[in-house]
Order: structure tokens, then sequence, then C-alpha cells
């Protein structure tokens, strides 16, 4: 089971669609989405990238792939846009070989853990700062960064799990991001 994971579009089409791009070679059987879909949130302005409407259209159309949870930016009014669900604040998810919890990190992160069994892949977005590393608990924190509005002078990321491997890849070129 291979899995591409974005998070923080914030309604940039354009980034989003170089994301599926990305998708299209990488050919991942689940897309999970880890929340803010299509609001640009209060501190970030309008980017001139910003396009909810495409963005919308580029989802729905893979809907049947896509995994979502709710982001801090997510509201109802955006799930009457889309065509599969995104107000569940976390989902659970198991493949052949990893057990994930997916939710966006504004309620569930690494200071603040729900009760997971060691082995588990808690991958959560919101601070547009991609990590990946195991805790002592055995819990692993993984966050694919943000492909709109990345922070900490980090790029445009997002994440893909071969079956075996989970990776942070630049959103440019789709090489592996040393994190």
């Amino acid at each position: 089971m291979k899995i591409l994971f974005l998070s923080d579009i914030h309604g940039m089409a354009p980034t989003l669609a170089k994301a599926l791009e990305h998708a299209d070679q990488l050919t991942p059987d689940r897309i999970v989405v880890l929340g803010d879909v299509l609001y640009h949130g209060p501190r970030n302005g309008v980017p001139d990238r910003y396009n909810p409407p495409q963005a919308v259209e580029l989802l729905n159309a893979r809907k049947k792939m896509i995994l979502a949870v709710r982001g801090n930016c997510d509201a109802e009014v955006d799930q009457m846009l889309l065509e599969f669900p995104i107000m569940a604040d976390y989902a659970e998810f198991c493949t052949e070989t990893k057990r994930f919890f997916f939710t966006h990190g504004h309620l569930w992160n690494e200071h603040h853990l729900p009760a997971l069994p060691a082995g588990t892949i808690l991958a959560h977005g919101h601070t547009h700062i991609p990590v990946l590393k195991t805790l002592p608990d055995g819990i692993t924190i993984f966050n694919p960064g943000s492909i709109s509005l990345p922070k900490e002078d980090f790029p445009q990321s997002f994440g893909f799990f071969d079956g075996e491997n989970l990776t942070v890849r630049r959103l440019d070129d789709g090489t592996v991001m040393d994190i």
C-alpha cells in the first residue's frame, strides 16, 4: 500500500496541481490530506495563488483515493464543496506493515499524544515544518510539511509512504529531503 501525504494546501491550486503530478508518477493507492484544505488562514493574507474553487475541482476528481482529516482552518462550508469527508479530527489506518494515526496536529501532536501503541506513526501537518522522527516510546512523528506555505526556510513539500518507508519530498522536483 502506497500513500501520498498532503498537508496545509490552503486553497492554492497551482501547488496542489504540482503535488498531484507527483502522485501520478508515484501511483499511490491512497492520498491522505492532513487538513487545512481550502482556507488560507487569517495570519497569511490572501496569496496570489489562492484559488479554492480550482483546488476543489482537483481534489474532487480524485475523491475515491482521498482520506482526509479536519484542520484548524477547515469548516463546514468547505465540506459543502468537497465530495469526500474532511470533518473528522483523526483517522486510524493500517497497511500490511504499519499502523497510522492521521490528524492535523492542532489537537494531537508530539507534545499532546493520543493513547497509541508503540510502532504507530502519528502523521500530522499544522506546523508547516517537515518532521520524521521516532520518540523513545516507539511512536513515530511524521509531518510532510506544507505544499503551499512552508515555514522555517523549508521548501514546499509532501510526504510519501512506499509500503515500507516514509519520506518527505520536495514539491519542485520530487526528490527526497534529508530532515
